[in-house]
């Protein structure tokens, strides 16, 4: 690709043609991040409890996270799978303590979790989206052996800020 503005054009085409959806897998992405918060409160409400119940529920919830994760994940070399699970669990919890310190009005601190949160999630997609689709594995590709400088409001940005903008424009939950 000559320049990002070519790439970001051929993402808008694909979307048109409806063959760069990712709604389904975001929102799979985010209900499965829910499932690890739940498996986490299940754990500590049985240690404060002591009631066995919520070991069951902790291992209901978490047969079907792994369920929902296999849609999501599909390479299997090395710790592929427990890098993606953590990495989206972190995320989600950097956002909610972003969204504690916004409900505390300290907005600096809240933005900065919510660009760690951002950080980890975008990495999450960089390491599925190759496997997951031949047409973004193939974008991405092309993204990265941009020969030219690739910039945004006359700055340099690196590779990994590059697929960030990209993955803004690639995800979009609303998508019916």
């Amino acid at each position: 690709m000559k320049n990002y503005q070519e790439l970001l054009e051929k993402i808008n085409i694909l979307k048109q043609e409806n063959k760069l959806d990712l709604s389904s897998d975001e929102d799979l992405s985010l209900g499965v991040m829910n499932l690890i918060s739940i498996e986490e409160h299940l754990f500590y409400t049985y240690k404060k409890t002591n009631q066995e119940k919520y070991l069951d529920y902790l291992n209901q919830t978490r047969e079907i996270r792994k369920e929902l994760m296999k849609k999501l994940i599909r390479n299997k070399e090395g710790e592929f799978w427990c890098i993606s699970k953590h990495l989206l669990a972190a995320s989600m919890r950097l956002m909610e303590v972003g969204t504690k310190y916004l409900n505390k009005n300290e907005r600096e601190k809240a933005k900065d979790l919510f660009e760690k949160s951002f950080n980890l999630y975008a990495i999450f997609w960089a390491l599925n989206l190759e496997q997951k689709n031949d047409l973004i594995g193939e974008l991405l590709e092309e993204s990265s052996e941009a020969q030219e400088d690739i910039r945004i409001n006359s700055q340099r940005i690196s590779l990994f800020i590059k697929f960030k903008e990209l993955l803004k424009k690639i995800l979009d939950c609303c998508r019916e």
